[in-house]
C-alpha cells in the first residue's frame, strides 16, 4: 500500500476560503479543494491507499477542538482512506493532558508548526512537547525549515531540530520537506545522526505557480535535484524516508510517480512510498 504521510484536509464549511487564502499567501496552485472528499479522491487517481492529514493549530485554544475533529475524520478511515493525527501548540497550558487525551482517543501522533505557532523549535516549550509526546508513544510531525508562505521566517533550521531533538527524551519525530524545505545543505550536515525520519512533501520537483505574480525567479521554483534528494536517502538510510506531498499544495499522482522514477532499489522504493509509514503507524493504518 502506498501511504502520504503528509496531505492537510479542513471542515467542509471553511475548506475553499481556506484553501484561497493560503494559495494566496503562498502564491501556489492547489490540487484539491482541501476537503476529505477531495483527498480522498486525489488519492484513488494516485492508487494511493492511505492519507495522514496533518491539521495545524495556530492558537491554543484550537487544540482540544482540531483533536475532536480528527478523532471524526478517523471515524471515516474505512471509507475515505483518510487518517487524521492531533495537534498540539507550544502555548498551549497543559501540553501533558492533551497528549493524555490524544492516546486515549486513538489518535497516533500530533502535528507541530513553529512558522505558524511563532515559537522557535528548539524552545524549552516544544521540547516539553517532545519528550511527553515520546513518552506516550506518539508520533511527532514538525514543519521543517522555510515556509513558502511566510517568507523570512526561520524558526525550524535543522541547528534547531538538532538542538530540541538532544533536549527531549526519546521521540519519533518526522521532520517534514526532507528534514528543512530550502535548507538541505544544513540538514545533510546536521540531521542524519539523530534518528529523525524525513518525508518527501514539497521537495522534489518544481513549484507550480497560481498565476496570480508570484514573486520567485525561476531557480527558485526548482526544489531538490534527484542527485541532492538520493544524497540525503543515502545519508539517512531509506527506512527513514517517508512519502509525503503536501496536498493539497502538492500533486499525489505526480509525488508517485516521481518517486518511482528515482534511481532506488525496488525494495527502498517500497520502503518509502509505504512500508516505513505502515511499520510507523502499526494498527493505526489497519482501521
Amino acid at each position: 500500500m502506498i501511504v502520504d504521510f503528509h496531505t492537510h484536509t479542513f471542515p467542509d464549511k471553511i475548506a475553499a476560503a481556506t484553501v484561497d487564502k493560503l494559495q494566496s499567501a503562498a502564491h501556489i496552485h492547489p490540487f484539491t479543494d482541501g476537503s476529505v472528499a477531495g483527498l480522498s479522491a486525489s488519492m484513488r487517481a494516485a492508487g494511493i491507499g492511505l492519507s495522514v492529514s496533518l491539521p495545524v493549530a495556530t492558537s491554543p485554544r484550537q487544540v482540544p477542538h482540531i483533536d475532536d475533529a480528527s478523532v471524526r475524520i478517523c471515524e471515516s478511515t474505512e471509507e475515505t482512506g483518510v487518517l487524521a493525527f492531533g495537534c498540539m501548540h507550544p502555548l498551549f497550558p497543559d501540553p501533558e493532558a492533551e497528549l493524555d487525551r490524544i492516546v486515549s482517543m486513538g489518535l497516533r501522533g500530533v502535528k507541530l508548526h513553529p512558522p505558524y505557532q511563532g515559537v522557535p523549535f528548539d524552545d524549552p516549550r516544544y521540547v516539553r512537547i517532545l519528550t511527553a509526546a515520546g513518552a506516550r508513544g506518539l508520533i511527532v510531525v514538525v514543519h521543517a525549515g522555510l515556509d513558502v508562505g511566510l517568507p523570512g521566517v526561520d524558526l525550524v533550521s535543522p541547528d534547531r531540530i538538532r538542538r530540541a531533538v538532544e533536549a527531549a527524551g526519546p521521540v519519533t519525530l518526522v521532520c517534514a520537506h526532507m528534514g528543512g524545505w530550502r535548507q538541505w545543505d544544513a540538514v545533510a550536515e546536521l540531521l542524519p545522526d539523530t534518528g529523525v525520519y524525513l518525508d518527501t512533501s514539497f521537495s522534489l520537483g518544481r513549484i507550480r505557480p497560481n498565476g496570480d505574480g508570484h514573486p520567485w525567479t525561476e531557480e527558485a521554483l526548482e526544489m531538490l535535484t534527484e542527485e541532492a534528494f538520493l544524497d540525503l536517502v543515502g545519508r539517512f538510510g531509506a527506512d527513514r524516508i517517508l512519502f509525503g506531498t503536501d496536498c493539497p499544495w502538492g500533486g499525489q499522482a505526480e509525488a508517485v510517480e516521481r518517486i518511482r522514477a528515482l534511481s532506488l532499489s525496488e525494495a527502498d522504493r517500497e520502503a518509502v512510498l509505504g512500508g516505513n509509514a505502515l511499520r510507523l503507524l502499526g494498527d493505526a493504518a489497519r482501521t
